[in-house]
């Protein structure tokens, strides 16, 4: 490395000059875009240990449990910023997601101290934490001595940290009194539309306002014979089917899974609202959506988009972000947009996953793995795997606020920033917490099952379905 570009490192370092001011002097050196980014990760490096110990733990090995997914690959592909910031080295094991959730549930439920963090959605810990198996990251959070001043935890999009943070009161509101940070939101997905451009283009057709015009655009759709059906969304029997474009549209309605009073809840997902809007979502799949639904996922609701064997989706608006690229025989064609499924509301009401890092409370060097959570979730990560890495969505405003992100996006996914901007504000987790999540969930897409293979009437499944969790409810001295 020459003198200036040295000279530069250390003018960012002292705060002399931001991001941005870095890279156009880089540029007028002469360097490549790779070399000023390589040189901007080295500087933001320095940036970071001028004011912390990152070298506290130094020695140790931090040992992760880890999903398949993007958002690992990008910080494996980013683990020697953090080994050279800390002097500390990284260990992981990664599991496709079919098995990765039965592999975390198996770790702490042991006790076992083999992994010190792991990934893991927020729901999730609405089990792990009451149970004393992960750590109120508070404690952390708001000491000064393990916690890089520079870290910014207000930066963190405030949603997302209310929704990863709970009482463990059962049916107390996420981020209320008493909430303990049993997670650090990492990355996220909204639920929106993806949809095939080239395919509406030569339809001559613009994509549809709501929940009734997008079922019947689907019905048009499937029904004009050109190989292709109308709208992907998922079925199988499981709580990954209820979370996404379905809660999302079920919220946007006005309707919710429970009601609570006095620190009890009632099943009310069989509301007047939750009808009128489930009835519609079992005919758009009855009329629109793939022949084998019930066992659709994910996977196979992306895999359907990226081939051009569906023309929509309502789902991850992450998972139409993959399909545009890669190898995708539509690579390029998909465009993306918010989602207001009720003709009556103003605004997009997404349901989010959020993939977080939580740590083990079995883990006998916390200090270590408070240090790795809070590069992997800080600022100079987020840019990296925005900027370089399919990083998406950061959650971090700062993130979001970046002139090479943004551009980079709106360059090869037309939509993808306004649907985000327009959904944000109103994406949040829609469920309400309490401890028979994944069984109440389970039963829940089980009765869609039902209801699209018109085996029960919406109404009378529904109906059933709230009593069957009102007794669950009662058994568990919940309702």
């Amino acid at each position: 490395m020459h003198d200036k570009e040295r000279d530069l490192m250390r003018a960012f370092a002292r705060g002399g000059m931001d991001r941005r001011e870095l890279l156009r002097s880089a540029a007028r050196l002469g360097l490549s875009a790779a070399a000023a980014g390589y040189l901007l990760n080295e500087a933001q490096t320095e940036a970071l240990a001028a004011d912390f110990d990152w070298q506290a733990n130094e020695g140790k090995t931090v040992n992760l449990l880890l999903n398949k997914h993007p958002y690992a690959d990008a910080m494996i592909a980013d683990l020697d910023a953090f080994k050279k910031l800390t002097g500390m080295d990284v260990k992981y094991d990664v599991f496709p997601e079919d098995v990765y959730f039965d592999k975390v549930n198996a770790a702490l439920s042991s006790g076992s101290d083999q992994y010190d963090a792991f990934m893991t959605g927020a729901y999730q810990t609405w089990g792990y934490g009451p149970a004393g198996w992960i750590v109120d990251l508070n404690e952390f959070i708001s000491d000064p001595s393990k916690t890089n001043p520079k870290y910014n935890w207000d930066d963190v999009l405030p949603n997302l940290r209310a929704s990863t943070s709970w009482s463990g009161v059962p049916f107390a509101a996420l981020g209320g009194d008493g909430a303990k940070q049993w997670a650090i939101p990492w990355g996220f997905e909204l639920n929106s539309i993806a949809y095939n451009k080239r395919i509406f283009d030569a339809m001559g057709i613009k994509l549809a306002k709501n929940l009734p015009e997008l079922a019947d655009q689907a019905k048009m759709i499937t029904n004009a014979g050109k190989g292709v059906y109308g709208i992907g969304v998922r079925g199988s029997r499981s709580w990954a089917t209820i979370h996404p474009g379905y809660l999302s549209a079920f919220a946007n309605y006005g309707a919710q899974d429970f009601a609570v009073e006095g620190g009890k809840g009632r099943a009310s997902m069989n509301s007047k609202a939750g009808k009128e809007m489930t009835a519609l979502w079992v005919k758009m799949i009855q009329e629109a959506g793939p022949k084998d639904w019930a066992t659709y996922t994910w996977y196979q609701v992306g895999t359907d988009l990226g081939a051009g064997a569906s023309a929509i989706i309502y789902d991850a608006d992450i998972l139409g972000y993959f399909m545009n690229g890669g190898d995708n025989k539509e690579k390029g064609h998909l465009a993306f947009s918010a989602f207001t499924p009720n003709p009556a509301a103003k605004a997009p009401t997404p349901n989010v996953w959020i993939w977080s890092l939580a740590m083990a409370n079995a883990s006998k060097q916390k200090d270590a793995a408070w240090a790795f959570m809070q590069w992997a979730s800080g600022t100079e990560h987020g840019l990296f795997g925005a900027r370089q890495m399919d990083f998406v969505n950061p959650v971090r405003a700062s993130v979001w606020k970046d002139e090479a992100f943004r551009a980079r996006i709106a360059k090869s996914y037309p939509g993808y920033l306004e649907q985000f901007d327009a959904s944000a504000p109103g994406s949040k987790i829609y469920f309400t917490p309490q401890p028979l999540f994944e069984a109440v969930t389970t039963e829940w897409a089980a009765t869609l099952q039902q209801m699209v293979a018109k085996e029960v009437p919406v109404d009378e499944g529904l109906d059933k379905l709230a009593a069957s969790i009102d007794e669950q409810l009662k058994q568990a001295g919940l309702g």
